[in-house]
C-alpha cells in the first residue's frame, strides 16, 4: 500500500512544522497531532498511512503510544517511526519491541526520512 497521509506527533512546535514541511514538499498529505493522546485519537478517526511518532512529550510517551497501535487490532497494521532525540541503542530496541517499523533520531536529515518512507511504502 503505498503511502500518501502521515500523521505527524510531536509537541514541539518546531520539530512539528520542520517534518511537515518535509514531508508536504515530496507530496505527502500531512496532519499533525502535540501529544500521543491527540494522535491516539487522530489514528482512529483519520486512519493515516504512516504515523511519525516523537517520544519526549508530557502525558503519555511515544513509546507507550506506539504500544498502544501496534496492540490495537484496528490500528496494528499502520506502521509507525519512531522519530526522537533518544538516540540510543537500548532506545531503538525499545522502540522496535514496542511495534514501530523504523526509528529515526533528530535532527532529522530530509533524505533519510524519505528514505525510510519510500522503504515501508
Amino acid at each position: 500500500m503505498p503511502i500518501k497521509n502521515v500523521l505527524v506527533v510531536d509537541d514541539s512546535p518546531t520539530d512539528r512544522q520542520y517534518l511537515i514541511d518535509i514531508l508536504a514538499r515530496s507530496g505527502y498529505q500531512v496532519t499533525a497531532a502535540q501529544s500521543a493522546e491527540e494522535a491516539l485519537a487522530k489514528v482512529r478517526e483519520q486512519r493515516p498511512d504512516l504515523v511519525l511518532m516523537d517520544v519526549v512529550m508530557p502525558g503519555q510517551n511515544g513509546f507507550q503510544a506506539t504500544r498502544t497501535l501496534s496492540k490495537d487490532g484496528s490500528t496494528k497494521d499502520i506502521p509507525v517511526i519512531i522519530c526522537t532525540t533518544k538516540g540510543q541503542e537500548t532506545d531503538r530496541i525499545w522502540g522496535m519491541r514496542q511495534g514501530a517499523r523504523d526509528y529515526i533520531v533528530k535532527p532529522v536529515a530530509p533524505a533519510d526520512l524519505l528514505a525510510k518512507i519510500a522503504a515501508l511504502g
